[in-house]
């Protein structure tokens, strides 16, 4: 396993990964996506991005519950984006992770499959030793939008 993802933790970055609307829902999270920005005149920006970190931020709403739920829930979030990105996320991008009021309820086992499915849709996903391409060699720039 790699090492943990950088933490986003300044407002205007939630607000840039929210702006893109790349998004997907699942029972226990939502996950955002944005691609970092090409630095000026980057002439091979996929090999760019490859060693780029990742970068996630975390945040769950009074929605889901008072200070102790809301806790809980993040800390489930972090256990699972440090199982899962590090291995899996493609480089290059920051990630939003939103807890639901599920999060805290819902199993490990399937809170780290939501996150899976999240990167797969998002195009983010990557191999193990994939550098930073997902499955179908891209690295996830440019795929299909959820709206959901």
């Amino acid at each position: 396993m790699g090492p943990a993802p950088a933490r986003l933790k300044r407002r205007r970055d939630f607000l840039r990964v929210a702006g893109t609307r790349r998004k997907w829902v699942a029972p226990g999270l939502i996950l955002q996506l944005r691609p970092h920005d090409a630095p000026a005149g980057a002439a091979d920006r996929a090999a760019e991005r490859i060693r780029e970190p990742i970068r996630v931020g975390f945040t769950v709403s009074r929605k889901v519950g008072g200070a102790v739920v809301r806790n809980r829930a993040r800390r489930r979030l972090l256990a699972v984006v440090e199982t899962v990105m590090p291995e899996h996320a493609a480089r290059g991008n920051d990630y939003v992770v939103i807890g639901r009021a599920a999060t805290v309820r819902r199993p490990f086992q399937a809170l780290t499959g939501d996150l899976e499915t999240a990167l797969k849709r998002l195009g983010a996903w990557r191999d193990g030793a994939g550098g930073g391409r997902n499955a179908d060699g891209g690295t996830g720039a440019g795929t299909r939008r959820s709206t959901g």
